[in-house]
């Protein structure tokens, strides 16, 4: 006799950050930490920055950012901004990420577009990764005469000779596979990437000592697609790509913290040296901060240490 279907079967427990059910559910525990979604603000009580939601596609959704005092037709560098969560967890509206990406923005006097994509794991990664990569076309497409229905800040204010793509965590894995993307494919008006940030990034390399015993190899394994290989595919392992010389930007900003236990520095260390043993002919700036851990500057924007990394990125943003 055929056994009966309980659709509040556990398939995967991944707690405290999901779990999924036989019927496709996923419970993610958000309580736990606290988490909560904000809506936008016409001005942030901090910084005096503006922000509003728009619809990018049925699944794909955004919170644009404005500065403070941007005159009628100042042009501004072009963040695209993925948030973190380990491609499980996040949002774009979270209040995290909202007055971290406040503060960013007020520093790095940009018009950013911080993407809410679609979540592993009841879809699976090149679904996720296609929602950020269409994301950044239907920003880059604003260049384009025939575009119809564009976003006024991003149409009146960008400056698309100044376009950067930012990431922290899961979202720095984003960013990473979003510049070898456009290092093989064009962006809509053959607009380019000046520079990518990847804060944190979750990488993995078999390499490193212990690496099995960490968190992300687990999460990875977990929701990486059979046929991409587990910790051998090349959208989380550098050093299994098979173009890295052709990193689709010309600047990159690294970072991580000497005490982050969640994506061991020694990664971040590894992929820095990966690209500069690759013959990938831009620049790289790589910041370690001591006794910091893991996004602690998104934790708290405020602090001493976090004003610091963030007037950091703002500068690589603002160098022309």
């Amino acid at each position: 006799m055929a056994a009966s279907y309980n659709p509040d079967e556990v398939v995967t427990d991944f707690y405290p950050f999901y779990r999924l059910y036989k019927d496709g559910r996923v419970e993610r525990f958000y309580e736990l930490y606290g988490i909560t979604e904000v809506p936008p603000s016409p001005e942030d009580p901090a910084t005096g920055v503006s922000s509003k939601d728009v619809n990018i596609f049925p699944h794909v959704s955004a919170r644009l950012y404005l500065p403070k005092n941007t005159t009628s037709d100042q042009k501004l560098p072009v963040l695209v901004y993925y948030h973190g969560g380990g491609l499980v967890l996040g949002s774009a509206f979270f209040k995290t990420e909202h007055c971290y990406l406040n503060h960013l923005i007020s520093e790095s006097n940009c018009v950013a577009i911080s993407v809410n994509y679609r979540l592993a794991p009841e879809n699976d990664l090149p679904t996720l990764y296609q929602d950020c990569w269409d994301a950044l076309q239907w920003v880059a497409s604003h260049v384009d005469a025939t575009t119809v229905n564009k976003e006024p800040w991003i149409e009146n204010h960008g400056d698309f000779n100044r376009m950067f793509v930012a990431g922290d965590s899961a979202g720095g894995n984003i960013v990473y596979n979003i510049v070898m993307r456009a290092g093989r494919e064009s962006l809509i008006g053959d607009v380019k990437l000046l520079g990518a940030i990847l804060a944190f990034p979750f990488l993995l390399f078999p390499s490193l000592e212990n690496i099995e015993h960490t968190m992300i190899y687990k999460l990875w394994n977990t929701i990486c697609p059979p046929f991409e290989h587990g910790i051998n595919s090349p959208m989380v392992n550098p050093e299994k790509s098979p173009s890295l010389s052709r990193l689709g930007c010309l600047r990159l900003f690294v970072c991580t913290g000497e005490k982050d236990d969640l994506i061991p520095r020694e990664i971040v260390i590894r992929f820095v040296e990966v690209v500069k043993e690759s013959e990938w002919k831009g620049e790289i700036e790589f910041i370690e901060v001591e006794g910091e851990g893991h996004c602690f500057q998104a934790a708290n924007p405020e602090a001493e240490k976090a004003k610091d990394l963030i007037k950091s990125m703002a500068s690589f943003i603002r160098r022309k």
